[in-house]
């Protein structure tokens, strides 16, 4: 599966002053440049995916921002703006007189081979939305599935392009999109009136939407789907999960509503009286959670894990990346079975913690647990992980790593310090979560938890938990983040606990 990369570096250096674009020039690996930043008062700054570097001593003057606007297109109510026939993206930063005092010029890549990973899914003609951290290649993946379908397949395909970035900027699309047509928008708050309108006026069989983020659109994307066009399209979120817990978006995926069981009915399922159930069917058939450039996670059948989510249970997922022979790889996961229903209680399955570390050290780490007898399991990839352990100095920076940890509900713990003492506690602590998960500690504090919301929703001011270490703490959070109530940690360990609580009105 060899990719194909075309950037149109050439013209994106031309915007610059020559004493930027010079230095710039002169850089061994500007092939991976990723943007080149110009602020006011600052030194310009090429940014690569390992480094950055500063392009000259002389600070950033208006005349140099002058020079950069009087070559590109005209800046949108979302001060985003182009290069004709390219796919760069000029981002503006202005001062509160609307004057540029910034600029983020960020290279736009046409990458062919990228989709081999899910073709499939996209030429079955069921809805695919894709979900992922910003960077990570939706984008240019959306731009490929467009020209993918449109040449490959024949099919009739039309891009909703706000703010330009699948198709480029100027009237002529860019060739990355193939035979695909390109409807632009006037303005970003216009996006879901012309997707109706691509509907109703053109005739199409497959409809590309980049960014669905207003609820505006969310029902545009529904209307589009109950009209029988296949949708092909991204959504703020890195999971599923992320969208079941966004109520703006969470239509995309069906709904989620509030159910009162009787009685009777909450005894045969095994939960209680109020529960979380979806409301119609979803408006994409697939959900793609691109975890990295080449491997995504797939939720096949996004009712059925939608489902599966609201009871808690692990949804079948299908994982895909492509090995060093550029093959792709496919591995299925399967979800438990129910067999609360058939009246047999389901086996407990104890899953060994695995430690991702950010700035902290590992070889002190594993001396420390072999001390302590106490096997870790350290792994590479952070969504393998179950926790992300770093530092209180790398915590602070808020670094991509813990965002993206965060966005995923990967628990963070921080350390005070990369000191044995620190390490040491911190292993003790872990180790106690271990064990207390082993003799049923575990589940009875997330059930503890799930009481005290529901004691809090029906008006009790707050509940306080029972003591328990970092991780379990930080579940019980989710608990009360995922029924809108607001939760915070008191005491010291190892009294430390949570209390859940409504807002307090001011």
């Amino acid at each position: 599966m060899q990719k194909v990369i075309t950037d149109d570096m050439d013209a994106l250096l031309a915007i610059f002053p020559p004493h930027i674009k010079t230095p710039l020039v002169q850089q061994p690996d500007i092939s991976e440049l990723l943007e080149v930043v110009l602020d006011l008062g600052r030194t310009p700054e090429a940014r690569f995916p390992r480094r950055e570097v500063v392009l000259h001593k002389q600070e950033i003057g208006e005349t140099d921002i002058d020079y950069v606007v009087a070559r590109i297109g005209n800046f949108g109510d979302d001060n985003r703006a182009g290069i004709e026939r390219t796919l760069h993206r000029i981002s503006a930063i202005r001062n509160r007189r609307g004057r540029i005092v910034g600029l983020t010029c960020r290279v736009g890549r046409a990458v062919f081979g990228t989709i081999k990973i899910i073709e499939d899914l996209v030429q079955s003609g069921k809805s695919v939305l894709l979900l992922g951290r910003p960077g990570v290649g939706k984008t240019t993946m959306l731009r490929e599935v467009a020209r993918v379908l449109a040449d490959n397949a024949n099919k009739r395909v039309i891009i909703v392009d706000t703010s330009n970035e699948i198709a480029g900027d100027g009237d002529i699309p860019h060739p990355a999109i193939g035979h695909a047509r390109r409807m632009q928008v006037a303005t970003p708050s216009l996006q879901h009136a012309v997707m109706i309108e691509a509907v109703e006026n053109h005739m199409p069989e497959v409809i590309v939407i980049d960014e669905i983020g207003t609820e505006l659109e969310a029902m545009a994307a529904r209307t589009i789907a109950e009209r029988g066009v296949q949708l092909v399209g991204t959504a703020h979120g890195n999971t599923l999960e992320n969208l079941i817990m966004n109520p703006t978006l969470a239509d995309l995926i069906g709904g989620i509503q509030s159910v009162t069981l009787g009685d009777e009915e909450a005894r045969r399922r095994g939960t209680q009286k109020s529960i979380l159930e979806r409301k119609s069917p979803p408006t994409f058939d697939i959900v793609v959670e691109i975890q990295e450039r080449d491997r995504v996670a797939i939720h096949p059948d996004v009712g059925e894990a939608v489902d599966a989510l609201l009871r808690e249970r692990p949804p079948s997922t299908e994982v895909r990346w492509v090995d060093e022979q550029s093959e792709v790889r496919i591995e299925k996961a399967r979800a438990e079975k129910d067999t609360k229903a058939k009246g047999k209680k389901e086996p407990k399955e104890t899953k060994d913690v695995k430690l991702h570390l950010f700035g902290v050290n590992r070889s002190r780490l594993l001396q420390i647990g072999h001390e302590l007898h106490i096997d870790l399991d350290i792994v590479d990839n952070l969504y393998d992980a179950t926790i992300l352990v770093t530092s209180k100095n790398y915590y602070r920076r808020r670094p991509q790593k813990v965002r993206d940890a965060e966005s995923a509900h990967i628990p963070v713990y921080v350390l005070r310090g990369n000191t044995p003492p620190q390490i040491r506690q911190f292993l003790s602590t872990l180790y106690s979560v271990k064990e207390s998960e082993k003799s049923g500690g575990f589940q009875s504090a997330l059930v503890e938890a799930e009481e005290a919301v529901e004691q809090v929703k029906e008006g009790e001011a707050e509940i306080e938990l029972s003591p328990q270490g970092a991780y379990i703490r930080r579940l019980q959070h989710l608990i009360a983040q995922r029924s809108d109530l607001n939760s915070h940690s008191l005491g010291r360990d190892p009294n430390r606990r949570v209390r859940i609580f409504k807002e307090r009105a001011r």
